[in-house]
């Protein structure tokens, strides 16, 4: 349980910092951060703390979805928007386009790493995600094309409001699904492994109210 309570915190703050990253970069956002960054021009509210909100916001859209959030969703919605905000405090925006596609490039790589930290400790989805499958659930739609209509919507959305949209938002598009693919079986805690650890099945001799969750 520690290391699962660990994970999940330092996957969530990584997931804030990647974001500011490639909004450092200034080559374009992703979709949900496209919206929070309109949001953040018109209201003159921080982006990290209108992630925080939209976060939450989203969080009551599964009330009639019946999605139940875990543990992870409350700390995504809390956690993720303060990193994004107190990375920008202390990161500058990029000097120039090769510093912009470095920035962008680690930060692409950060929120993969992140994603597979937090969701492989098995807290629950984010509330993004969480809407995806909560649709797919009571709609009976595909999960892609749940989330294609979401971020099209959220994106365009964003855009209106001034949200910074560029060849990083397609970069981010194409490359985040393959690269969350390959980091969450290195941090995925397999629930088969942890259930054997309750029964002291791979530690002989070891009372199983001793061994990790």
């Amino acid at each position: 349980m520690p290391r699962r309570i660990v994970q999940l915190l330092v996957g969530l703050l990584l997931y804030g910092a990647g974001c500011a990253l490639s909004v450092r970069a200034g080559w374009g956002v992703d979709p949900w951060t496209v919206l929070a960054e309109g949001v953040a021009l018109q209201t003159g509210i921080g982006l990290g703390w209108v992630t925080n909100l939209l976060g939450a916001l989203v969080l009551l859209a599964w009330i009639p979805l019946r999605q139940r959030p875990g543990i992870g969703t409350l700390a995504n919605v809390l956690l993720v928007g303060t990193a994004i905000q107190a990375t920008l405090a202390v990161v500058p925006p990029a000097a120039d386009p090769w510093t912009g596609a470095a920035m962008l490039g680690g930060g692409i790589l950060l929120v993969a790493l992140a994603s597979g930290l937090y969701l492989g400790a098995g807290f629950g989805a984010g509330p993004r995600d969480g809407l995806m499958t909560g649709l797919h659930t009571r709609l009976g739609w595909p999960i892609w094309l749940c989330r294609l209509l979401v971020e099209t919507v959220v994106l365009v959305l964003g855009w209106l409001l001034g949200g910074t949209v560029g060849i990083g938002t397609v970069i981010f598009a194409f490359a985040i699904g393959p690269l969350v693919h390959r980091a969450l079986p290195l941090f995925a805690l397999d629930r088969a492994e942890r259930e054997q650890r309750r029964a002291g099945l791979s530690a002989p001799g070891t009372p199983a109210d001793r061994l990790p969750a």
